[in-house]
Parts: structure tokens; sequence; C-alpha cells
């Protein structure tokens, strides 16, 4: 009876630990996506804005033949779009080239030129392994304080989140032109991620890599290679 009455005791425990993790989950969940969502753009209003350093393009998959997958491509047509506006004067590609046999950012960096963009108006962080790795890395060693982030929406609250905490006065401009397989587990993945991020930037790790700072008002071509 005594292992009976110890027994129900831990369940409730293990019951009441659960919810209280599942209400913080959801209270951070909210604030991230609150705080995020103050700055998301239309494109017309993300034109308006005046002063803006660079659009940084979040990176994702690239297939094995060199192609942007189509979530990219859709996060490189938003970012042209707003270059073509008159937006920002320069594009930021940050994500994956951690192996020689992987680079999402050239492949990035290709389609914008093949859309009539100057190489030189294109810069590459080819260490944006994170969201939370990208924006330090714009504002550390590319020296951006005002910047406009496309991705899709899902992605863009936690990504306007991480750069306003950088310190950077950041917008947001989503990049949804189609529905996309697998969005269901994708929404479900970024609650976890909203409060990972939530709880790094309390502390501001360093990235992977750091590296000898390039002005975002420079020459892109400085970040070939």
């Amino acid at each position: 009876m005594k292992a009976k009455k110890v027994l129900g005791k831990l369940l409730l425990l293990c019951l009441g630990l659960a919810i209280l993790g599942s209400a913080a989950v959801l209270a951070v969940n909210a604030c991230v996506r609150s705080a995020g969502q103050r700055t998301i753009l239309s494109p017309e209003e993300a034109a308006e804005l005046q002063d803006v350093d660079c659009i940084i393009v979040l990176g994702c998959q690239v297939k094995a033949n060199g192609v942007p997958s189509d979530m990219l491509k859709d996060r490189l047509e938003r970012g042209i779009a707003l270059y073509k506006d008159g937006a920002a004067p320069k594009l930021l590609m940050s994500g994956d080239h951690g192996r020689v046999e992987y680079n999402e950012v050239g492949a990035m960096k290709d389609y914008a030129m093949a859309a009539g963009i100057p190489s030189e108006d294109i810069f590459m962080d080819h260490a944006g392994f994170s969201t939370y790795e990208t924006m330090y890395r714009a504002k550390e060693i590319f020296g951006a304080r005002k910047v406009l982030i496309v991705t899709q929406e899902y992605h863009l609250y936690r990504a306007v989140y991480i750069a306003e905490k950088m310190g950077m006065e950041a917008y947001g401009v989503a990049a949804d032109y189609h529905t996309y397989r697998g969005q269901a587990m994708r929404e479900c993945r970024e609650i976890l991620a909203r409060c990972k991020d939530f709880a790094t930037t309390l502390w501001m790790p360093k990235p992977t890599y750091l590296g000898t700072p390039i002005s975002i008002h420079g020459s892109g071509d400085l970040t070939n290679g």
C-alpha cells in the first residue's frame, strides 16, 4: 500500500512538471512570435524603409545538383525583388558551406547573379549554420545595423527576434509564394527552436566561426571562394 502511495505521488509530480513545462514552452513561443510579429512588413512597406544596410536571405536546402530547393527559391525571389525595389543596396546570403561538396551560399549567389544582380552587391556568409549564428555574424562580421530578413513566415518571427536581441534594427518580409510539403512538422519543430533561441539570446554564445570583419558597405566579391 505504501509503495502505491509513493508511486501515485511520483506520477502526480511528473504530471505537474509536464504541465509546467508545456506551459513554459507555450509562453516562450508566444513571446517570440509576438516580438517578431511587430516588425514583419509587406514588400511595399519594406521598400519604403530608409538606410537599410542589407537584405539577409536565410539559406536552406540545396539539391545534390546545386539547384536551390523550392523554399530557398522563394526566399531568393523575395530577396531579389526587394533589392530591385530599392529596399537595400546589398544582399547577404547566409547558409551552410561547412563542407566542400555542399555550398548553399554559392548556389544562392549564382541564382541572384543570374537574375541580374551585380556580384559586388552580393555577400556570402559561408558560416551561417543556424539562424542565431547568421544574426550574430551579420552584426559582428559584416557590420550590419539595420537589416531586412527574408525567409518563410513561420521562421521569420524567430529570425527577427534574434536580430533585435543582437542590437540590430530588424524587419522581416515573408517569402511564402507556395505551400510546402511537411510544413506541419516544421511548425512543430519551430516551437522548440523558438524556445532554444530564446534561451540562447540570454547568454549570447559566440558562433562556430567569427573571423576578419568584412564591411557590408564594401564589395561582396571579398566573400567569394
